[in-house]
């Protein structure tokens, strides 16, 4: 037997820090470097350098890799993978966790609790520590869930709302016939036709007014749900298809009738058309549940009360007021225990738990009274409502105390949704890993930012490391490490111009951050326009804002900012282009994409009020242009986007090669059957099952990523193939369309907002917000100006670099210089410094906020202002006051 003394420890190599040896993923340009763990290091460079593609797409993705080798193939294939990075070695990478910008999804069930996962904690205190009625047994955790089938109101099935059809939204003008489409719900091309001669064919008169029509007839057409299949006579009236049917004459065609009422509901319920989707919706009139209520649960689930509150009540609470009422909860149950057990009261302690987080204290008498519970249930209350506010507290901390667990996702801001997501990560107490996040200050306010940094040194201070991809200043600044890369864009960047302490990076003079890390570039500051008009609005509500005016100055820059919350995207976003959309006829552009159902009939989360007051003078066109991807599929493209792409194609349609062959510009396309291959269908690469592993796309075998037949690529234009021309950046193609001015005005507006950098055959889905916005805003700057158009943006800076900032700043003041006007919702202390006129919304955020607490020129504001903005803004234009302009 041999002794336990004899056995010799096993010496354990630790690599203190994570290496990378020739990183070559998208535009890196074998890239070698080291980082330190248990720091933060912050990757920065302008936009399109490549800093993502170093820290998600290498660093991340082989982290990610390394982890799933580890779990069984086919839990893998269901995990969202990153993909194999292309790097020749990576060591000392720990465990990683991803954290990545995202606006607010569509999903109208997703919630602030869920997200959170707090409502899972809040079912199972209902579920375990709820008042019952008597007789009523316990219900489980999923008992409280309306996303589940055991939860759900059976009436509206889990939706708050019920939706009806009636005969005055179908028939809006009972004056007309049904040939003169009085049911205005039938659908207007052929099937429309369609439907009315199967009505003739019936024995009903489509000739006479509706109105004159007896109930009886008007009842069955509208509710029937008969689907009686006859022979048709198309195109007569009920007399002559008598006769035509007396005479024997041989029908046009066989056709199903569907009564009005269930075109509609079918319609909504089965077509993949955004468009017929939206077109039927209008049709549809949604009540509030007589059930539940409008809240979404069964009966039995509604009757368990906690302090007083049902489940649904206790998730429309805000979180600031869940943290006092479940701070009353445990003061109030551990002094009962010491009670019962004849022990002295633990109040130290209690204080300790409740006040520990900075959350307000608060006392039995502040919440609702309940019966005294038993120990077990009273000992469950303690143990998830400790639990529930160890989660709420990073929630306050960081500045979200005025959501509700009931907020849905679609209403949220990147913003928010970023610090949701980083405060639920600070409550899993996990260590040693590397948390890699994507431009978390994005969305912003400085005030709030400084509290984001206070979170990631909670992150770091446990254990863990954190590689941020970021382009705030104040964030570089407080970093451990810097990793700058450049110096420019595209094939342009791609190289570690410095990996090191921040301060070192002052001796880089390649580096482009530099300036701005360590002062003397930047906006210089600039004299506000002189304003001859105005646009007023008067008695706004909407969300958080209660009966608000606002003075907008007409041909200026206008910058709305406040704390995240404050009400900045509800009168920018939606109260601005709503009531002047209204008074100019409609906004530009539309909404595009795929939309759920639910939110096609959620109602308002509140209501739109607010007129315009006096005349709105040199304002023909509004334009609202945000930050929604620009596409769905990877077969929107930049090119497509924007509209260059027509133009090239039909350059190729009239080469003299094209012509002999009979190419028309339709050939050129890799979205149309013709000219692309076959093989891919012109997606350029095919995808490859591998049974229990995830799916692998691969270049295609026949066109080898180019898209085309070869016979397509046979055709040349000045010695370029279609296929190379989408292959092609933003500066290539402008240098190589340098005379042509329908194509280079597109690629001109796209330099100028900063995206040289961008292939033209970029698929949409690779763009981030930003990105996508910016492409927008090219696309509008390539009509031809008239200057008067509104133009309403939504945090147009957001995740860019200082530099591609001021670039994106300078054309917009070359707009409002052509008498134009743009409003934005702003967050970047620099570019407010060098506006005309700035808004600041406050003082707080939710119910603290939603009031203009400064108005006026960036000087008046710096110095008057009493909002969370005055501070920050004084700095911002002391630090403009000394650039040196370029």
């Amino acid at each position: 037997m041999v002794e336990s003394s004899a056995i010799e420890p096993t010496e354990v190599s630790v690599q203190p820090d994570v290496r990378v040896l020739g990183a070559r993923e998208h535009n890196l340009q074998d890239v070698s470097l080291s980082v330190p763990r248990d720091a933060t290091v912050v990757f920065t460079g302008v936009s399109g350098s490549g800093k993502s593609s170093l820290a998600f797409g290498t660093l991340y993705a082989e982290s990610q890799r390394r982890y799933l080798e580890s779990v069984a193939p086919y839990a893998r294939r269901l995990i969202d993978q990153a993909g194999v990075p292309d790097v020749d070695s990576i060591t000392g990478v720990p465990p990683a966790v991803a954290l990545q910008q995202q606006r607010g999804g569509g999903n109208a069930r997703s919630t602030v609790g869920s997200i959170t996962t707090l409502s899972s904690l809040v079912r199972m205190l209902y579920s375990r520590a709820g008042d019952y009625p008597d007789a009523q047994p316990i219900l489980y955790s999923d008992d409280f869930s309306a996303n589940t089938v055991q939860g759900a109101c059976p009436e509206c099935h889990g939706i708050g709302r019920v939706y009806t059809v009636n005969e005055q939204q179908m028939v809006p003008d009972p004056s007309l016939t049904i040939r003169e489409r009085a049911i205005a719900s039938w659908p207007t091309a052929w099937h429309g036709h369609q439907l009315r001669d199967i009505l003739v064919a019936l024995g009903y008169d489509v000739d006479v007014p509706w109105q004159d029509l007896p109930r009886k007839d008007r009842d069955w057409i509208l509710y029937t749900d008969e689907t009686p299949f006859v022979p048709v006579h198309s195109r007569l009236t009920l007399a002559e298809s008598k006769a035509a049917i007396e005479a024997g004459e041989e029908p046009s065609y066989s056709g199903t009738f569907v009564g009005a009422r269930r075109y509609i509901l079918d319609t909504f319920a089965n077509t993949k058309s955004a468009s017929m989707k939206r077109r039927v919706a209008q049709f549809l009139t949604a009540a509030t549940c007589p059930v539940c209520h409008g809240k979404r649960l069964k009966p039995e689930a509604l009757s368990v009360t906690f302090e007083g509150f049902d489940i649904a009540e206790f998730s429309q609470l805000s979180l600031r007021e869940l943290v006092t009422t479940l701070s009353g909860v445990i003061a109030r149950m551990e002094e009962q225990e010491s009670v019962s057990s004849g022990a002295a009261s633990p109040r130290a302690a209690r204080e300790e738990r409740i006040d520990g987080g900075g959350s307000p204290q608060a006392s039995a008498s502040d919440v609702r009274p309940t019966m005294r519970p038993s120990p077990q249930k009273r000992a469950a209350a303690v143990e998830l409502a400790s639990g529930v506010l160890r989660r709420l507290r990073p929630l306050v901390d960081l500045g979200l105390g005025y959501l509700s667990l009931s907020r849905t996702t679609p209403t949220l801001s990147g913003g928010e949704l970023q610090r949701l997501r980083l405060a639920t990560q600070l409550s899993s107490d996990l260590f040693g890993v590397v948390y890699v996040l994507d431009e978390p200050s994005a969305g912003l306010h400085p005030q709030d930012v400084t509290a984001l940094l206070g979170i990631l040194d909670g992150l770091k201070g446990r254990g863990n490391s954190l590689f941020v991809v970021e382009h705030s200043v104040a964030v570089m600044r407080h970093a451990d490490w810097l990793v700058d890369i450049g110096p420019g864009a595209g094939e342009r960047g791609g190289r570690v111009l410095y990996s090191g302490p921040t301060e070192g990076l002052a001796d880089v003079k390649e580096s482009v951050t530099r300036g701005y890390l360590f002062g003397g570039r930047g906006l210089p500051l600039r004299t506000p326009r002189e304003v001859r008009s105005w646009l007023r609005l008067e008695n706004v509500t909407r969300n958080n804002l209660h009966d608000i005016s606002v003075d907008i100055p007409l041909g200026a820059f206008t910058a709305v900012t406040g704390v995240s919350g404050a009400g900045k995207s509800s009168l920018v976003s939606q109260v601005l282009p709503s009531l002047l959309g209204d008074h100019l006829g409609g906004v530009v552009p539309v909404e595009d994409g795929p939309i759920s159902d639910e939110s096609l009939l959620a109602d308002a989360p509140e209501r739109l009020d607010g007129r315009i007051v006096g005349p709105v003078t040199g304002v023909r066109r509004l334009v609202a242009i945000d930050q929604r991807p620009i596409g769905r599929t990877p077969r929107s493209n930049v090119a497509t986007y924007t509209g260059l792409f027509d133009h090239v194609r039909r350059r190729f349609a009239d080469t003299p090669e094209a012509r002999s062959r009979g190419y028309k510009p339709g050939r050129f396309s890799f979205n149309v059957a013709g000219g692309r291959c076959p093989t891919c269908e012109g997606e350029g690469s095919v995808m490859v099952e591998l049974l229990f592993l995830p799916s692998v796309y691969t270049e295609c075998p026949d066109c080898h990523g180019a898209r085309y037949k070869a016979s397509t690529l046979e055709v040349t234009w000045r010695g370029r193939t279609v296929a190379d021309v989408l292959s092609m950046s933003v500066e290539e193609a402008n240098l190589f369309f340098v005379d042509d001015e329908e194509i280079t005005r597109s690629l001109t507006a796209l330099s100028d907002v900063g995206l040289d950098y961008l292939r033209l055959g970029q698929p949409a889905t690779e763009l981030s917000g930003g990105e996508a916005q910016r492409v927008k805003l090219a696309t509008e700057l390539q009509r031809a100006q008239r200057g008067d158009t509104l133009y309403v943006l939504d945090e147009p800076t957001s995740g860019l670099h200082c530099a591609d900032t001021d670039r994106l700043v300078a054309h917009l003041q070359t707009l409002v210089d052509a008498g134009n006007t743009v409003v934005a919702a702003e967050l970047d202390m620099r570019v407010i410094a060098v506006a005309d006129h700035v808004i600041d919304l406050g003082p707080g955020a939710g119910d603290a906020g939603g009031t203009v607490v400064a108005a006026g020129t960036p000087g008046y504001v710096a110095d008057n202002g009493v909002g969370a903005s005055a501070g920050y803004l004084a700095a911002a234009m002391q630090a403009a006051a000394n650039v040196t302009p370029m």
